[in-house]
């Protein structure tokens, strides 16, 4: 009879942690969040869409599905959450921030990284970490001479840098003494900054790296060691971004994102296996 009471006690105790979970993840209630009744009522969650693997990974192929990684698939369960459907707004690494307090997306689902300049304007919702590799040309005597990433602080070094992106002002500060070359582009990192040699070396983070150096052949990285993934270079956590002052849209998306941790980090790991 004990071991029977103490089974039901437990198996209680195991429904009602199932069910409490559960409860923690469910949508705001209507009135508790001005921005989940406006979401509801538009039947849309508007997303914005900026490729950035293996955190939102895009086939461009044609055949199966479009979009990939650990951002969607969180993506999904808010849409499923809130009963609606996802609505696509492609962004660029310069509009990706500033759409979100005009109120052109809910979210941007592009994967964003933490910096102070960004919390003074958007809150995060972190589920990964990045670090930073840079790249040049294998032919390039002076990115071939460098031994370090310290070695391309130097006035005759050229770095390109997205302009907006989170790379910028630790670029700026990293490699002071060089010379610099800001880019406006959609691309991922500025790849044609260095193949046309108009600069020395650029930014990519460790996974977006292992990509660009199958798809362009040719290219050098720094650290060199593991292929650049053990970089301790701009550690920093990841995330989508929502608006400020949304405390309760902000909060409800970050425990869905935390009951998903394992299944993200799973999904994040495909990704760099299957599709990188």
């Amino acid at each position: 009879m004990r071991f029977k009471t103490w089974s039901k006690l437990l198996i209680s105790l195991a429904v009602a942690g199932l069910a409490s979970a559960a409860l923690a993840q469910e949508a705001p209630k209507p009135g508790e969040s001005p921005r989940v009744d406006a979401i509801r009522k538009s039947g849309v969650l508007r997303v914005g869409m900026l490729a950035n693997p293996p955190w939102l990974f895009e086939n461009t192929t044609g055949g199966g599905q479009r979009w990939e990684g650990p951002a969607w698939m969180l993506a999904n369960e808010y849409a499923r959450l809130l009963g609606v459907k996802i609505q696509e707004v492609a962004v660029s690494n310069d509009t990706k921030i500033p759409v979100l307090p005009t109120n052109q997306v809910d979210i941007t689902l592009a994967p964003v990284a933490e910096t102070p300049e960004r919390l003074a304007v958007v809150d995060f919702v972190l589920y990964t970490r990045q670090s930073l590799c840079m790249f040049g040309l294998a032919a390039n005597e002076r990115f071939a001479n460098a031994k370090t990433i310290d070695d391309l602080n130097d006035p005759s070094m050229t770095i390109a840098y997205l302009v907006g992106a989170a790379q910028e002002a630790w670029v700026k500060e990293r490699f002071a003494k060089a010379k610099l070359r800001g880019q406006i582009t959609s691309n991922v990192v500025p790849v044609d900054e260095i193949v046309a040699r108009r600069a020395d070396a650029a930014p990519v983070n460790t996974f977006a790296w292992v990509a660009l150096s199958r798809k362009v052949k040719g290219l050098s990285v720094l650290p060199k060691e593991n292929n650049c993934q053990d970089s301790t270079e701009k550690s920093q956590p990841v995330g989508l971004a929502l608006n400020k002052n949304e405390a309760v849209f902000r909060d409800w998306m970050r425990k869905v994102a935390d009951g998903m941790s394992q299944k993200l980090r799973a999904e994040e790991l495909r990704v760099i296996n299957e599709k990188m």
